[in-house]
């Protein structure tokens, strides 16, 4: 008896200890890809340069009514982006998450991935010494179950593809992370995919190993074209179900284009690729004031400028996920100084013809305004088609505005050094062309001038609300979010 009392002990002390290895193992494995050194380059604040070359370009899907009577698209984005790959005479060098041309949605779509990848392939044509570099995301792979057909046909043609190298990046999902770095980012052994993909029915198989990576949730999220003449930010993805989206980007010139490329030059770095080319051109003068931002910096930024607002400026805000608690506090903050605060929100209703829940959004809205009694102003894009992806934050004062755009959501997974995202800051004299232009987009949306381009606070603010909050706050608790 006392023989198997003391094996019993032995082994529970075996089991107990190897769980508390087991434990340590994966708290540490946690802690360390949670806060690891970022790779060299990544969260990057440019100078201040001074520009008169500042051009705001937009895409809009809108509609008569809430059936999608009448829809309309405005497309300018891409438009522009095929103009500078064939104006460039020295080098193009791009950097975008989503490029495939599917959907399971029954929409006649814009074919931007044909478009894009033919300009590419004309320009390489023409100059085959040319330096052309795409930049993207394992996404666009599969994370590695497939090839991309029209990458693939780029890097034929002699167009360096450059995949992200996203482990080098800080994990998002603690309680899933932990186990992933300790057991499945071993699993690749499968030679094909197997699985149905979830991005596309169209789309191929993906193996299990690319769906244990994909559920370590993070990404190269940003939109940046750069030539030696001009450099775009921008909220609009190259992939043809985003085609009707809500975007916007910003087109500078000038000396901060070495800033852009600076920031590219990181990330092609630590995936595997080489230098970038650079510009020469001098500083100069001009009443824009702008920066290159990028991943924390852009929080850092923005804060201040939300925080330095004062009783009369208004904030204007455009945006596809709100949810980052630091900018939602120096929203109520600023409401409760009488600064006036609307937004225009995506009502996170759908995506690519999927159902969603309404998070972040919707619970985010019925917070702030509780917390601010009511002072912030929101309304809902009119989504009829595509989703109101942009990402604009436009604060304006007595004298001045200040400008963001690009890539980045205002949630943790952009803002805290997970995600890499890209974000061009202008401060513009008012009534400056470009001050004039943003104020008459957002007065254009807000009081539904022309077309049914937005909806009251009260059409998503319904009785799930309360518990679409509390879903929304366990999965931030817990980290658990897909935004």
């Amino acid at each position: 008896m006392k023989k198997k009392m003391k094996q019993w002990s032995t082994r529970k002390r075996i089991v107990i200890g190897s769980l508390c290895a087991f434990m340590l193992l994966y708290i540490g494995v946690i802690l360390w890809h949670t806060y690891k050194p970022l790779p060299a380059g990544v969260s990057y604040a440019g100078e201040i340069h001074r520009t008169d070359d500042v051009q705001l370009f937009t895409d809009l899907t809108f509609a008569e009514d809430r059936k999608g009577t009448g829809m309309k698209s405005e497309l300018e984005i891409f438009d522009e982006v095929y103009t500078m790959i064939d104006e460039a005479e020295e080098f193009v060098v791009l950097d975008f998450f989503l490029f495939d041309p599917y959907s399971d949605e029954n929409i006649d779509f814009p074919d931007i991935v044909q478009s894009l990848t033919a300009h590419l392939l004309l320009k390489k044509q023409q100059h085959p010494d040319m330096p052309i570099i795409f930049i993207t995301d394992p996404y666009n792979t599969g994370y590695g179950s497939y090839t991309n057909e029209w990458l693939e046909e780029m890097e034929d043609a002699g167009i360096q593809v450059v995949y992200t190298d996203l482990d080098r990046l800080r994990d998002s999902t603690p309680i899933y992370s932990g186990f992933y770095r300790i057991f499945f980012q071993w699993t690749d052994f499968e030679q094909d995919g197997w699985l149905p993909n979830a991005m596309a029915s169209q789309m191929d198989d993906m193996k299990l190993s690319s769906y244990l990576k994909l559920f370590n949730i993070k990404a190269n999220h940003r939109k940046v074209v750069i030539t030696e003449k001009a450099g775009l930010i921008s909220s609009a993805n190259p992939h043809n179900a985003s085609g009707l989206h809500g975007n916007a980007a910003l087109k500078v010139t000038g000396p901060i284009l070495n800033d852009m490329l600076e920031a590219e030059e990181a990330v092609m770095k630590f995936s595997g690729g080489g230098d970038l080319p650079r510009v020469d051109v001098p500083e100069a003068d001009g009443e824009y004031q702008i920066q290159y931002l990028t991943e924390s910096k852009i929080l850092n930024s923005l804060l201040s400028d939300l925080e330095s607002t004062e009783k009369g400026d208004t904030i204007w805000m455009g945006m596809f996920y709100l949810a980052k608690r630091d900018i939602l506090s120096a929203l109520v903050e600023a409401a409760e100084r009488g600064v006036e605060v609307k937004l225009i929100l995506d009502p996170n209703a759908n995506a690519f013809g999927n159902e969603k829940t309404g998070l972040p959004n919707r619970p985010v809205v019925n917070e702030l305004l509780e917390d601010s009694e009511n002072r912030i102003q929101v309304r809902w894009y009119n989504t009829v088609a595509g989703q109101y992806h942009t990402k604009l934050v436009y604060i304006k004062s007595e004298e001045q505005s200040v400008i963001y755009n690009g890539a980045t959501n205002l949630t943790e997974r952009s803002l805290d050094d997970y995600n890499l995202e890209s974000e061009l800051k202008v401060i513009a004299p008012n009534s400056s062309d470009l001050d004039v232009e943003l104020e008459g987009y957002f007065k254009r949306l807000w009081t539904n001038d022309g077309a049914m381009y937005t909806l009251d606070t009260e059409v998503y603010q319904d009785e799930m609300s309360f518990i679409q909050r509390g879903i929304y706050g366990m999965q931030v608790l817990l980290k658990l979010t897909t935004f």
